[in-house]
């Protein structure tokens, strides 16, 4: 999902990248604390210098960008470490630095879709109406974001049900998520905004059907039309809220930038 971070270390010049971050050989006294999930192979390709705070948040975000592309691509078991250290143009050491496996890679991404979308519903919250803030997640998320994002949203889903790290990763945003919507719904629902007939765990319940309902529509069929469908899934929400206002014109489609507002 969403940030604002500099230059992701792989893009800078080979020149700069030497110079930043050299690389060194372990010594032989380094390679007896080896973890025993990590091989002394792996372990001898590099020892990670001490990056300055942002190059260092560069790398992170690049390597969990190169992840979700490698899991939606190939799946969590068939993608290799060794995929998402070509996809991201680091070298094995650079990456077992920051996460040790496939399971730490899926949290991580979880993790930060967890905090930008935390981000962008309070932002959105502060400057409109229930139903232009719905619109506006629903274009970003259903319609704008790269269909390979939903893709790995039905495979995390899917490994969700036989990994039982996975499994507590998944169920712990998915959690998240709808009680972040109980709780926008039930603060509406005080403010006299809507007179919706079922209670508001239950709407928010609905909310995530319909959610799902788009994502995996989104992933598994190219001819799908999100943007199209929109105006329709609207309506139904707007059914289920019943706003006690006349409807908004629909919002404008959210920008990147304007999702992770105050964040960098």
């Amino acid at each position: 999902m969403l940030r604002n971070s500099s230059t992701p270390l792989h893009e800078l010049p080979l020149q700069q990248q030497s110079k930043d971050a050299p690389l060194q050989q372990p010594k032989k006294d380094d390679l007896e604390d080896i973890p025993n999930h990590l091989t002394q192979q792996q372990a001898t390709f590099e020892v990670m210098p001490k990056l300055k705070p942002e190059t260092q948040a560069a790398r992170i975000e690049n390597i969990l960008d190169a992840a979700e592309i490698c899991f939606a691509k190939s799946g969590f078991h068939a993608c290799t470490m060794a995929d998402i250290c070509r996809q991201a143009q680091i070298s094995p050491g650079a990456l077992y630095g920051h996460f040790k496996s496939k399971e730490e890679l899926i949290k991580g991404i979880v993790e930060r879709d967890r905090s930008t979308f935390a981000e962008g519903l309070d932002t959105l919250t502060k400057s409109g109406d229930l139903m232009s803030v719905i619109d506006a997640l629903g274009q970003h998320y259903a319609v704008n974001e790269p269909t390979h994002k939903r893709i790995l949203c039905l495979e995390i889903g899917a490994e969700s049900t036989r990994n039982e790290k996975v499994g507590e990763t998944f169920r712990s945003i998915d959690k998240y998520v709808q009680t972040s919507f109980a709780e926008l719904f039930s603060r509406a629902r005080d403010k006299g905004e809507i007179k919706p007939t079922f209670d508001t765990a239950t709407l928010a319940q609905l909310f995530m059907l319909i959610g799902d309902g788009l994502f995996w529509r989104r992933a598994i069929d190219p001819d799908f039309d999100a943007k199209a469908a929109m105006p329709a899934v609207m309506s139904l929400i707007e059914t289920l809220l019943n706003p006690t206002s006349k409807t908004p014109p629909p919002a404008e489609p959210l920008k990147r930038d304007e999702l992770t507002e105050g964040t960098s």
